[in-house]
């Protein structure tokens, strides 16, 4: 639609919704007052509903978890608030059909596929939260954000500090707002990938230092503060052997049109600094050994211009979260030869926006179709289903949630990529066996990002 056209407003009834709310039908033009002052009434800071669902089994928002655990430091493996808890029930291949329309496709398909499959469902914990600082630059950014002049699928203008669109309009706003998801103004890990080829064997393909920086979430960030960058991220390789000493340089652009993107590799052998794939479209990943293109990090990474989102509603779904558990285990226990080890998942009932992304005319992309499943709580992808051209489901990928009370916070912690062609599965943004986990820091210099900086790290 034109710039110029008015945004309208609909009722939009859901059987699975607590009660109905206004959402902007609309791409190009922020909500009204009016609509915005549903964020301090009927809807949480980010958008999602307020009250828990008639069955009592999502309970309402009341603020999410912001206290750390008594005598946790500072770079301590965060503990799990629920440790005490014991499973409601699971979902096995005996019963799965019982609970298939709370599941996406892609589960359905382990359960299919792996008889010992299994889904231990807990009891629901809103306990997502983010600083106050970041609900005011979202109530703000609900009556100033907009598409950019090149489009919705392009870029967004008059946002920083939260995510753009809490009343979303349409499907790129909503994938806006997961790739504008808030996970702390920067961050320091140390990271491995881990690859379960079909015949069981696993290894790990990389082990890398990520340092990482939102200045979309700098502290007092405007929409004109930063430089058309909202990520930025530099690894340096530590493994395995043959690796050593690699450096990968990545900056995201809030404008695809306007800004690019924009990254860099340095392999030590060549001795110098190259134009490398950004995180974006269906370029395969390097380190996942043909089971992973770059675009399904976290879910789905990068540009938007390929596919045409719808949004197809919100429903009830089981969902991987509050697995702080999981990163206690080591990579040995999480790691089966088919897939991830069910005794070390949380599953819970959440609330999910449900995105469907099918190829945009004059584009091309290795997946034509994809499904993916956003945490009303988070804005965050915990799911996606992706088919081939034959219309087969293909790809199964899966989040695990990391909570961060102390910052406050609930991220993407690692992830599962399934390949039910290839018959294998990648594991990656792995740090369970690490001491120090997922550091939220200050802003890193500006000149950490840089081809230069990263040559000088990355040296052997």
């Amino acid at each position: 639609m034109a710039k110029s056209q008015m945004r309208s407003y609909v009722i939009l009834s859901l059987a699975l919704l607590a009660a109905p709310f206004l959402v902007a039908a609309d791409a190009t033009a922020a909500v009204t007052p009016a609509a915005a002052q549903q964020l301090k009434t009927i809807l949480t800071p980010v958008g999602a509903e307020r009250a828990g669902n008639k069955d009592k089994t999502i309970p309402p928002w009341t603020g999410g978890f912001t206290k750390p655990a008594p005598g946790y430091r500072e770079g301590d493996p965060r503990p799990d608030p629920f440790a005490n808890e014991k499973p409601l029930f699971s979902i096995t291949a005996a019963n799965v059909s019982a609970y298939a329309d709370k599941l996406p496709e892609g589960a359905k398909q382990l359960f299919r596929k792996y008889p010992d499959f299994r889904m231990d469902i807990y009891p629901t914990h809103r306990s997502a939260a983010a600083p106050d600082w970041v609900y005011d630059n979202i109530f703000r950014n609900a009556t100033r954000a907009h598409a950019a002049s090149e489009g919705i699928a392009y870029g967004v203008e008059g946002a920083a500090g939260g995510i753009p669109f809490p009343i979303p309009g349409n499907g790129f706003e909503a994938m806006w707002n997961h790739l504008l998801a808030f996970w702390g103004p920067s961050r320091e890990a140390h990271l491995k990938t881990y690859v379960a080829a079909a015949d069981g064997t696993i290894d790990m393909t990389s082990s890398y230092k990520e340092i990482a920086d939102f200045p979309y979430y700098y502290p007092g960030a405007s929409p004109d503060s930063y430089d058309g960058y909202y990520f930025k991220t530099l690894h340096i390789n530590d493994g395995p052997p043959a690796s050593v000493g690699e450096g990968y340089l990545d900056w995201q652009p809030i404008d695809t049109q306007r800004y690019k993107f924009a990254a860099w590799r340095l392999l030590p052998g060549e001795h110098r600094v190259r134009k490398g794939p950004s995180i974006s479209y269906d370029t395969p990943d390097p380190d996942a050994q043909g089971f992973e293109s770059l675009d399904e990090y976290y879910i789905f990474f990068g540009g938007l211009d390929h596919y045409d989102f719808k949004l197809a509603g919100k429903k009830e779904m089981y969902v991987p979260y509050n697995n702080n558990r999981f990163y206690s285990r080591e990579t040995h226990e999480i790691m089966g030869p088919k897939h991830a080890n069910p005794d070390v998942l949380r599953y819970e009932l959440h609330r999910v926006w449900v995105v469907d992304g099918t190829l945009a005319p004059g584009q091309h992309d290795i997946v034509p179709r994809r499904r993916l499943y956003l945490d009303e709580d988070t804005w965050l992808a915990l799911y996606s289903d992706s088919w081939d051209d034959d219309g087969h489901l293909w790809k199964f990928a899966e989040a695990t949630t990391y909570l961060m009370p102390e910052v406050p916070a609930l991220i993407i912690g690692s992830q599962f990529v399934y390949d039910f062609d290839l018959g294998g599965y990648v594991y990656g943004f792995a740090f369970n066996d690490e001491p120090t986990q997922y550091k939220i820091t200050s802003p890193h210099p500006a000149t950490m990002f840089t081809p230069e900086s990263m040559a000088a790290r990355a040296v052997r």
